[in-house]
């Protein structure tokens, strides 16, 4: 879809876009906006050393996720759901294990069609074990209803599973850190290996930077389609996060516009990146 294309709407999805804060009697200039992104500093994890070295300070460069030796259980990507829900409810992998309430597995239907994927858990999310509660959540819901989407029961075609980069909260809310994205990640590679999503959404910075292995920020990553490394048959599209359009009511026309594009892909061939 092109930044200028025009959608047209039926009654019932102009009211989900109003309930999005989106007004659909105009075209929003999309390519005359450009969103601000945000650079945070994440903090290097230093290699194990005989002796003190000295070690230069953070880079721009995207952190290599890989080099962390992962800690989790052995197996984890031969589980089924129940032993794999059980892995990461048990999980002390990493420090966040500390201060969790619980953990946040995911929730919709294990062999939905749309797979959309955060970055961590939130507060409300962390008391009460389920992606994407309170306003963020209610704003998601929003955006799904307006494409004929729920994660509430229904079949496969008409919900969505989710599920988060992180399964516990980090504290106060910051970002994830590189280890424990790469501490979780096998997790999330057998809940997508598990669903076998016809297509990924994922939302925000850092569920796209580790999903795609890119440092590339979101805006120049949407309005295509890519694929997750060594699963070329997944299309993903990107977006940003519902708790960013909170702060940034502006961008949900482009929100908007990446579920079209998403819906279109699955109606049709996928396209590449």
């Amino acid at each position: 879809m092109s930044a200028g294309t025009r959608v047209g709407y039926n009654e019932r999805q102009r009211a989900m876009l109003q309930e999005m804060g989106i007004r659909v009697w105009a075209a929003p200039a999309v390519a005359a906006a450009v969103p601000v992104e945000v650079a945070v500093m994440v903090p290097e994890v230093p290699a194990p050393a005989p002796t003190p070295v000295s070690r230069p300070g953070p880079t721009a460069s995207p952190p290599v996720l890989s080099s962390v030796v992962p800690l989790q259980p052995s197996g984890v990507a031969a589980m089924g759901w129940d032993d794999l829900r059980a892995a990461v409810a048990s999980c002390r992998a990493c420090a966040l294990c500390e201060r969790r309430t619980q953990t946040v597995f995911g929730v919709g239907h294990p062999q939905a069609q749309w797979m959309l994927i955060g970055e961590a858990p939130g507060e409300q999310e962390d008391q009460q074990g389920e992606p994407f509660v309170g306003k963020a959540g209610q704003l998601l819901d929003n955006m799904l209803r307006a494409v004929g989407l729920t994660r509430s029961d229904a079949p496969a075609h008409e919900q969505v599973y989710i599920a988060n980069v992180l399964k516990c909260r980090p504290p106060q809310n910051r970002n994830p850190e590189p280890q424990e994205v790469a501490q979780c990640e096998p997790y999330l590679q057998r809940q997508i290996a598990l669903v076998q999503p016809k297509l990924i959404l994922a939302m925000g910075r850092f569920a796209v930077q580790s999903l795609l292995k890119t440092g590339e920020p979101i805006g120049r990553l949407r309005g295509r389609v890519h694929a997750v490394p060594g699963m070329p048959g997944v299309p993903v599209v990107v977006t940003y996060h519902p708790a960013y359009l909170l702060r940034n009511p502006l961008d949900k026309a482009r929100s908007w516009e990446d579920l079209c594009l998403a819906r279109e892909v699955l109606a049709g061939p996928a396209r590449g990146s």
